[in-house]
């Protein structure tokens, strides 16, 4: 069964599906078009199901429901195949959870589509151009939980992304694709859409369960866990859009296939959106591990005004740190070098910020946008982000005392870690990063606005 799936429509020969790395230092990036999970991820091909079967979703899915939840699982544990919605959790033993004798409640999958972090736009380009490698991927997902059924929870302001999503599910159950019999195989599975209104604290998987139940969406104290208790009371597992979309990919070309590509512990393909201050803004398909200077370079055309005029990188979304220019010279796109560098490869949303950019400011924003979208319900999050926000404002225009970073800074610590959820870290992992490698900046600004407001009242007394 397993080399039955492993190499089957679109995989490569197994040459080159189980590559080896021949020289002495290993070159990451330059990821092949048939290695590329993702086949229509610019909507250059029919987006609904006669395009998808075209592309070679939904074949042999019915030998892999069938070969079963064990099957699935050592596929994807043996793939290294991590959370790609920020954490980076190996999923297979996320999913393994639950795969425990039934107590007889009901098991859910819930995907999570909010996709509300500033600066990530990768999941809808799935959603809106190849819908169907979603709906599969909830079945093989779901399958290897044992799940009754799958919610994703979408967000409000994604229309296309829900219209595209809503057809694809008609579809698969008109085609008995999911619903009773999924695919033939004996197994029921069934798929519901459900629509958030837009808040970025949905994003945390128990306000995500939260809101579905139709409560105010804030997150829940762990434990339980929601593999224990989630979803009406019932065992759960949260899952990122991407990672349930490639499940499907993983257990037909095969687990080594998969971990092939890439660092050990950072194995497999990884959708990149990459915005702001490049020359062609996109979202591309590439091995893990690619330097981020390639990534720039071969698929954005470079930084604006040349590498040289690159001043930092913000590499995973908005709630992770920003790197310098000197970082970003030779540093990989995966989970532990970023970590090493003291950030994180987090939804792998690279904003790209030149030297025309006023890094303070930028980080200001960042700063707003979490005082207002945190859910009040921890205090150190709650009036943390407030006086994060008041005194990153005070730091734009320069007034300000240079002892005020050192106090911000600690106000950053005693944010993170002391909230329910991450979004507490979200806040303070920015201006810890504008500290930590801009803060010459910070007290160029204190002084330059100190020297002005001194030849202010000198002049003013002059006259």
């Amino acid at each position: 069964m397993s080399m039955l799936l492993r190499y089957a429509a679109g995989a490569t020969k197994p040459s080159v599906a189980v590559r080896a790395c021949t020289g002495a230092v290993r070159h990451y990036g330059g990821l092949a078009d048939d290695d590329r999970v993702f086949q229509n991820l610019y909507g250059r091909h029919d987006w609904g199901l006669k395009g998808a079967l075209k592309r070679g979703t939904w074949y042999k899915t019915k030998n892999i429901v069938e070969a079963g939840s064990d099957f699935i699982l050592d596929e994807v544990k043996k793939s290294g195949l991590r959370g790609r919605g920020g954490a980076g959790f190996p999923s297979g033993l996320k999913w393994s959870f639950m795969n425990k004798p039934s107590d007889g409640r009901p098991k859910y999958l819930v995907v999570n589509a909010d996709e509300g972090e500033p600066g990530t736009c990768k999941d809808r380009e799935i959603m809106r151009h190849d819908p169907h490698t979603l709906l599969e991927g909830c079945l093989v997902a779901g399958r290897a939980m044992g799940a009754q059924a799958a919610y994703i929870y979408i967000r409000g302001e994604f229309f296309q992304e829900a219209s595209n999503l809503q057809v694809a599910i008609n579809e698969a159950y008109d085609k008995g694709l999911i619903g009773k019999n999924a695919c033939g195989s004996g197994y029921d599975f069934d798929i519901f859409l459900f629509r958030g209104a837009g808040a970025y604290i949905c994003g945390e998987e128990t306000a995500l369960i939260e809101s579905i139940e139709g409560k105010t969406g804030k997150p829940r104290l762990k434990p339980p866990f929601p593999a224990d208790v989630g979803l009406f009371g019932c065992p759960t597992t949260v899952a990122n859009v991407e990672t349930v979309a490639v499940a499907p990919t993983i257990c037909r070309r095969g687990g080594d296939w998969f971990a092939s590509f890439g660092r050990e512990r950072n194995s497999g393909t990884k959708l990149f959106a990459i915005s702001g201050n490049v020359n062609k803004p996109c979202v591309v398909e590439e091995e893990m591990s690619i330097s981020l200077r390639e990534l720039l370079e071969k698929h954005c055309g470079g930084v604006t005004g040349g590498w040289d005029n690159l001043l930092g990188v913000i590499p995973g979304g908005s709630s992770v740190p920003v790197l310098p220019k000197h970082i970003c010279d030779d540093v990989m796109m995966d989970f532990d070098a970023l970590v090493a560098e003291k950030s994180g490869l987090g939804t792998a949303a690279v904003i790209v910020m030149d030297k025309s950019q006023d890094i303070i400011d930028c980080i200001a924003r960042l700063s707003d946008f979490y005082v207002h979208e945190s859910c009040g319900q921890c205090t150190p999050c709650r009036e943390g982000t407030t006086w994060l926000s008041k005194v990153m404002r005070r730091f734009v225009s320069g007034d300000a005392d240079k002892e005020e970073i050192d106090m911000l800074y600690e106000l950053t610590r005693q944010i993170e870690g002391h909230t329910i959820c991450a979004l507490g870290d979200a806040a303070a992992w920015p201006v810890q990063g504008l500290i930590r490698h801009f803060r010459p900046e910070i007290e160029a600004r204190i002084d330059a606005y100190n020297q002005n407001k001194a030849a202010a009242i000198l002049d003013a007394a002059t006259n």
